[in-house]
């Protein structure tokens, strides 16, 4: 009887089968980790909120603000004895209409001034002690009007020579619409993000019919006239010695074929206000129907100065020539971002430690903006120094143990890849440490890409960043858009081309939300 025995392995053999499980449990966590990933950007990106703000973070960013913000808004309003009580949220610039109410009387008794009593038990004269006085806020429903320019004409009596006034400027010739409505529709589509079908229905409301396409042409010849301010406006934003850059995606239709492609809106910000500069901000914006790289490279091609920028590939050119390269710490930040609300939030993580160390570098960064450049270097230098040497040796070990495939290498990659233009900063004052203000410039067209369902064309898509351009600069320099506007679109017909830059911001005052006056050059 023979017996069988099994195949026997070595320890050797044992240790290698081992080695390759674990081996492929580590990828298949690597899958994990990444999918996890995938899955929650997806669904921050369709549900979730944009803020990448973690709650160790708040009284760092907020010094104790949101508190005391807090308390002041449960505080009662402190008055004087003598004083109204009336709702003080209610903006003081807004017109007052008083309406006084007295009490119910009967007819047989009277005051002084033949007000009745209302005492039933006597006629003696009324005397006031007093008054409660509150507010309400109102809405007056916009109302269209109608214009007549009447000129007559007059004749000499004794020469018979004929006089008559010459006809008023309009933005369109021979069209129908004032300034002040185009203006409005501009504003209303490239500010307030209302496509033009709704506005139709809004204006059919107030018992005026204007189909979408006439509304279109309007916007289309308004664009038009402003070009010339459009190109005075690029051409002041790239004199600047740094700039901010972003890009975004636009859905454009595609004539004839019924489908849309994907154009995108380009941003050039000049702001220089947190450097402590007294130059007034502007955003010039620019459409191209791809995101080839040619695009920015035309764009910028006479530029000479610093680009902060993101990590898209189609800079890099740029960078080759009399382009200084500054990076953005808010796109370094948000690898780390991901991984943490990957890990649960987990405050003991590796993520968490480096959201702790660029925190620390943003709260340097409040306590000197508005400060001049040299003061700004000069405060990184002595205490945004150290943090960054720190950090890049932390971020240098990290690497060497972590795997080449996780998502974790992936984000200490993306900073050690481009240290020198995330520290640049570091080194000049007129530079910031994100790239913020291009980001924010696009927000509103985010905005509207959510509201209208695409662009009619390439040249629809030139026209937005036109007024996108023109409304953008308006809000950085603290202007109503529409009152601008409604300035501009009256005056450009018939102002000069030599002296378009008159009509740039900076140039006129907005007062309240009705004119625009005329700032006396120095």
């Amino acid at each position: 009887m023979s017996t069988s025995h099994q195949p026997s392995h070595t320890i050797e053999e044992l240790l290698r089968i081992i080695e390759a499980r674990d081996s492929e449990v580590a990828l298949l966590k690597l899958m994990v980790d990444k999918l996890k990933l995938q899955l929650l950007r997806r669904v921050r990106a369709e549900f979730g909120s944009s803020s990448e703000q973690w709650a160790a973070q708040i009284p760092l960013i907020n010094g104790g603000e949101a508190g005391v913000a807090m308390q002041a808004k449960e505080a009662p309003a402190q008055t004087c004895a003598n004083d109204a009580q009336i709702d003080r949220r209610l903006p003081a610039h807004l017109p007052r209409e008083v309406q006084e109410h007295l009490p119910e009387t009967d007819d047989t008794h009277h005051d002084s001034t033949g007000r009745p009593c209302g005492c039933t038990a006597c006629g003696a004269r009324l005397r006031k002690i007093g008054e409660d006085v509150s507010e309400q806020l109102e809405y007056v429903p916009a109302h269209f009007k109608v214009i007549r320019h009447v000129r007559p004409k007059l004749v000499c009596v004794g020469c018979q020579a004929i006089f008559q006034a010459s006809a008023p400027s309009r933005p369109i010739a021979r069209g129908v619409a004032g300034a002040g409505l185009l203006a409005h529709v501009l504003v209303a589509k490239y500010c307030d993000h209302l496509p033009l079908y709704r506005q139709s229905g809004i204006y059919a409301r107030s018992g005026v019919e204007l189909d979408r396409s006439t509304l279109a042409g309007w916007v289309d010849q308004a664009g038009q006239l402003l070009d010339p301010l459009v190109a005075a406006l690029g051409r002041y934003t790239l004199a600047a010695a740094k700039v901010h850059a972003d890009d975004t995606p636009v859905p454009v239709l595609q004539p004839g074929r019924g489908k849309t492609k994907t154009g995108r809106l380009w941003v050039y910000v000049r702001d220089d206000r947190a450097a402590g500069s007294s130059e007034p901000p502007a955003a010039w914006y620019q459409y191209t129907p791809d995101r080839k790289g040619e695009h920015p490279q035309r764009h910028l091609r006479h530029y000479r100065g610093i680009l902060q920028a993101d990590a898209y590939g189609g800079w890099g050119k740029l960078y080759a020539g009399p382009i200084t390269e500054a990076a953005c710490w808010a796109h370094a930040r948000r690898p780390w971002w991901d991984l943490y609300l990957s890990s649960g939030r987990d405050e003991t993580s590796i993520a968490a430690q480096a959201l702790r160390r660029i925190a620390e570098l943003y709260a340097i960064e409040r306590d000197i903006r508005g400060q001049v450049p040299e003061v700004r270097r000069a405060q990184r230098q002595a205490r945004a120094g150290p943090l960054l040497q720190d950090m890049h040796a932390w971020l240098s070990q990290l690497l060497g143990r972590v795997s080449a495939k996780s998502e974790l290498a992936q984000a200490i990659g993306y900073s050690l890849t481009r240290w020198r233009a995330l520290t640049r900063y570091c080194d000049d004052g007129r530079i910031e440490m994100d790239n913020n203000a291009a980001e924010r410039a696009l927000r509103g067209v985010a905005l509207g890409r959510g509201n209208y369902l695409f662009m009619g064309s390439d040249a629809g898509g030139e026209r937005a960043a036109a007024i996108y351009s023109l409304v953008q600069t308006a809000k950085l320099n603290g202007l109503d858009p529409e009152a601008y506007l409604r300035e501009v679109l009256g005056r450009i017909a018939e102002h000069p081309i030599h002296r378009i830059e008159e009509l740039l911001p900076w140039n006129l005052t907005v007062i309240g939300t009705g004119h625009v006056e005329q700032r006396l050059a120095a």
